[in-house]
């Protein structure tokens, strides 16, 4: 396929969007980004202006956020709060001031995340001078760059669903560096946002069935939970992969937890009659709450402090919004119980050695194994002999004589 070079500008360089800008600049197109924030690049042009970004550029991307409240992110309990849908201001006064700068010839991009029916209601007024793509990406942090160029499909939504046009003008842009040879799934502007959301939100629900299956595992006995998620992750043919069948640590980010919250309030506004993710989050609540008091049942045994091993919400990230172990934590403290937090990015101190009831609630290669990494998850500090250590992913080992590892869900080897 001929590569053609566009003139890209993008709006929102910040911690998504910069690495996305990246990306293309580093396929060989030029690319101009504008934050509100000052931002640097090897490879982006940072703008000081909005117009700069904007003036004869092909196709320009836009990349802001779609906030809730930060008390919905998943941290704490959020199931008991009223349901509410994103907060669409930033974006609606973004494309506003696009709108200003545009021409009929250029295309704007919007890959935030919104709920069904939101572009056609909302965002696509705010456009009247250029045409309009809905383009949400599957990406995470921590990999972001490799999720770009290896993402499971490419969603693009038009008005009218049409695959030629913009569409087909959006799949050669990305054609042009894609690594996996994605699909790529064209459809209405109402068709992309559902894909998006519902694909976070499936996610959840997945996590929140395997994070049952541990549970069962630790109150039945006899159970290793990965022989079990093993079976059903094989099982292709009628209703699983194996992404996300790994028990552990429940689903956490700045995405998932507020999409299902999100989709809550979609439920009751549509007047649906049932509300599924209503149970997916009290769910997650509840399996934070049962991993919290298997810690604090061993530090009232031993009397021992309570460490949580990663604050992030994932390793090799800094970011803490809608992390599970401080939900986790929050239950350890409704107990009676202050956690202290060890994670290297997060924390301004880190302690050489502990000795306490240890949650090691990262495993970089559980949450990266997909984008190839095979190392170990190193400790942030040395666990000292007389330590319990329980790992929600069983794979834990270590040569230090008197500490007690629990291998949280396989109840055929260790007591909970």
């Amino acid at each position: 396929m001929t590569f053609e070079k566009k003139n890209i500008g993008f709006i929102g360089i910040g911690k998504l969007g910069l690495a996305c800008a990246q990306v293309m600049a580093q396929a060989g197109h030029s690319v101009t980004g504008y934050d509100i924030y000052p931002r640097q690049s090897d490879t982006v042009t940072v703008a000081k202006t909005l117009p700069e970004a904007i003036l004869g550029k092909d196709i320009i991307f836009i990349a802001v956020q779609t906030p809730h409240d930060p008390i919905y992110d998943g941290s704490q309990p959020i199931t008991h709060l009223e349901n509410k849908d994103f907060d669409y201001s930033i974006a609606k006064d973004v494309l506003a001031a696009v709108n200003k700068h545009v021409k009929h010839h250029q295309m704007v991009v919007l890959i935030s995340t919104v709920l069904p029916g939101t572009t056609r209601k909302h965002l696509r007024s705010k456009i009247t001078n250029a045409r309009f793509v809905y383009n949400p990406y599957l990406i995470a942090m921590g990999s972001v760059e490799w999720d770009m160029v290896n993402p499971e499909m490419v969603i693009i939504g038009t008005d009218d669903g049409s695959e030629n046009g913009d569409a087909k003008e959006l799949i050669d842009f990305y054609k042009g560096f894609m690594q996996n040879d994605p699909r790529y799934v064209v459809g209405t502007w109402d068709e992309a946002e559902c894909i998006k959301i519902f694909y976070n939100t499936f996610i959840s629900a997945k996590v929140g069935l395997v994070n049952m299956i541990q549970d069962v595992a630790i109150k039945n006995g006899n159970i290793n939970v990965d022989v079990v998620t093993a079976a059903l992750a094989a099982s292709n043919m009628r209703i699983m992969g194996p992404k996300y069948m790994i028990a552990g640590m429940g689903d956490a980010g700045p995405c998932h937890p507020r999409d299902n919250i999100a989709l809550r309030w979609l439920a009751s506004e549509l007047d649906l009659g049932y509300d599924l993710f209503d149970a997916i989050m009290h769910a997650r609540e509840k399996q934070a709450k049962l991993m919290a008091e298997c810690l604090v049942n061993e530090a009232k045994r031993t009397k021992l402090p309570i460490y949580i091993h990663g604050k992030a919400y994932k390793p090799n990230v800094n970011y803490t919004d809608g992390s599970y172990s401080l939900l986790v934590g929050w239950y350890c403290k409704e107990m009676g119980f202050e956690a202290t937090y060890i994670d290297p990015l997060t924390e301004f101190h880190v302690p050489d050695q502990i000795k306490g009831v240890v949650l090691l609630a990262h495993n970089q290669q559980i949450t990266y194994g997909y984008s190839g990494v095979t190392e170990e998850q190193p400790l942030y500090c040395e666990i000292l002999s007389g330590s319990v250590v329980v790992d929600p992913w069983r794979r834990y080992k270590t040569n230090t004589k008197n500490v007690k590892v629990i291998h949280y869900g396989n109840t055929r080897n260790s007591k909970v």
